[in-house]
């Protein structure tokens, strides 16, 4: 069996002017991040650095190795079918289990439910061993809806929770899957 080519990702900026009846909306502070024409769309602060990974997207507070946190954004299409009963809420579970950091604490699974979509999150509490040992925080999300599967991870350092627990509620209060942008000028979106 050959082996597959890793791929040689090439990204292309595109700079488009915006209508002036356009719809596209963020609180101060923040952009909007729009994946796959809409297939995942959230906020993200808008100083954040972004640095496109081979199979997902990651944003950061700093140009690494400064950064003090890291907010990584991952998605599948799925197979049009009825994903209402999939186990979103045990998924979680098992993937806060296989984690092989040095973990001191688990938090509760929250389940948030939009019109068009399931959102589970938890958080863990680590001692990052990198350098010196320090405690930091992992939330992990898991979403569902419009047939697309999402992951996404935030990790940042515990003495810096109080600054930014905020961006990570305003990352689950913007996330929307499967809501596609037709024409990207106005941001006018119609689910598929």
């Amino acid at each position: 069996m050959a082996k597959r080519k890793k791929s040689n990702l090439q990204w292309i900026k595109e700079t488009l002017e915006l209508k002036p009846d356009h719809r596209w909306e963020s609180p101060s502070g923040y952009k909007i991040f729009v994946a796959d024409r809409g297939a995942v769309r959230l906020n993200v602060p808008q100083d954040w650095v972004f640095e496109p990974q081979e199979k997902s997207f990651k944003f950061m507070d700093k140009k690494p190795p400064k950064d003090d946190c890291a907010l990584e954004v991952s998605f599948n299409r799925l197979p049009p079918r009825d994903w209402s009963l999939f186990p979103l809420k045990s998924t979680l579970k098992k993937v806060i289990e296989d984690d092989s950091r040095n973990v001191i604490a688990k938090g509760e699974i929250i389940t948030l439910k939009r019109q068009t979509a399931r959102i589970v999150w938890t958080e863990l509490k680590f001692i990052d061993t990198q350098e010196e040992p320090r405690e930091a925080f992992s939330r992990i999300c898991i979403g569902l809806g419009s047939n697309v599967q999402c992951l996404i991870t935030f990790d940042y350092w515990a003495d810096q929770a109080e600054q930014l627990t905020p961006i990570w509620d305003e990352v689950l209060r913007s996330l929307t899957l499967g809501l596609y942008i037709r024409d990207p000028m106005t941001g006018l979106a119609f689910p598929d």
